[in-house]
């Protein structure tokens, strides 16, 4: 349980007291006072607790929940977020990462439609402007947690129907014998638009990672283009890197 030692806050410090606060409850958390998952005491609650404004106790939660340490749940309350590592270099759909992670993977959609390649589609796609596309737009949850917003464009020969993809997107095409074997990604770290940030439950202008994923077939077909915007706040990609000369060596002194 939460015990902040109102000792600690000094109105004579040049530190403004949102950020004093701010400092507590991370301490607290690094010391594994709060634990992830534990719910934090209500603005009113905290501002009672350090005898400060609520105006100050809320300016420091804004300053946790966009350093990641906290996340918002609507009609909730505010929690001790956990942060998620996704390997980089490994192929996989949110539902099935999710699940595997112990989570509960949910969709909020925005589109779905059929409908002609834009220029950026049909290029990435390899179509010619023709050909039918299926469009899906959603925020991807785990837990009812908003974590990100994924647009794909899948060349709608690949899919029966649109309902056909009613949680993962992967599943659907597996289902099909179309499921991608390789792909490539470009990451971008940017800032959530309002509407973004709006739909992940996060400050303005927070944080966000933007990416872009063209997969391919075994023959090299491009099936799938995706551009996401995952919470900064939530995600860590990670990526093994190797010294490919030590390798060579290696494997030289094991002939």
């Amino acid at each position: 349980m939460l015990k902040i030692d109102r000792q600690r806050i000094d109105a004579a410090k040049p530190t403004p007291l949102y950020l004093q606060v701010a400092d507590l409850i991370r301490d607290e958390i690094k010391d594994g006072v709060i634990r992830i998952g534990d719910a934090l005491p209500s603005e009113r609650e905290l501002s009672d607790m350090v005898g400060i404004s609520r105006v100050t106790v809320r300016k420091a939660i804004e300053t946790l929940l966009r350093e990641g340490l906290l996340s918002r749940k609507h009609g909730s309350g505010t929690y001790i977020a956990p942060r998620i590592e996704q390997p980089a270099a490994l192929l996989a759909g949110f539902t099935a990462d999710m699940r595997n992670r112990g989570q509960q993977p949910g969709s909020i959609w925005l589109e779905r439609e059929t409908g002609l390649p834009t220029p950026e589609e049909a290029l990435a796609l390899s179509l010619s402007i023709d050909q039918p596309i299926m469009r899906f737009a959603r925020v991807r949850t785990a837990n009812d947690e908003p974590m990100a917003i994924e647009r794909a464009s899948v060349p709608a020969r690949f899919l029966g129907a649109i309902d056909d993809v009613s949680t993962s997107l992967y599943s659907a095409l597996e289902a099909r014998g179309c499921r991608p074997v390789r792909g490539l990604q470009r990451l971008q770290a940017s800032l959530a638009t309002p509407d973004e940030a709006a739909a992940l439950s996060l400050p303005a202008g927070a944080a966000i990672l933007r990416i872009e994923r063209r997969a391919f077939l075994a023959d090299g077909t491009p099936v799938e283009f995706t551009r996401s915007a995952y919470r900064g706040d939530r995600y860590d990609f990670v990526t093994e890197v190797r010294d490919l000369a030590a390798d060579k060596r290696m494997l030289e002194a094991a002939k």
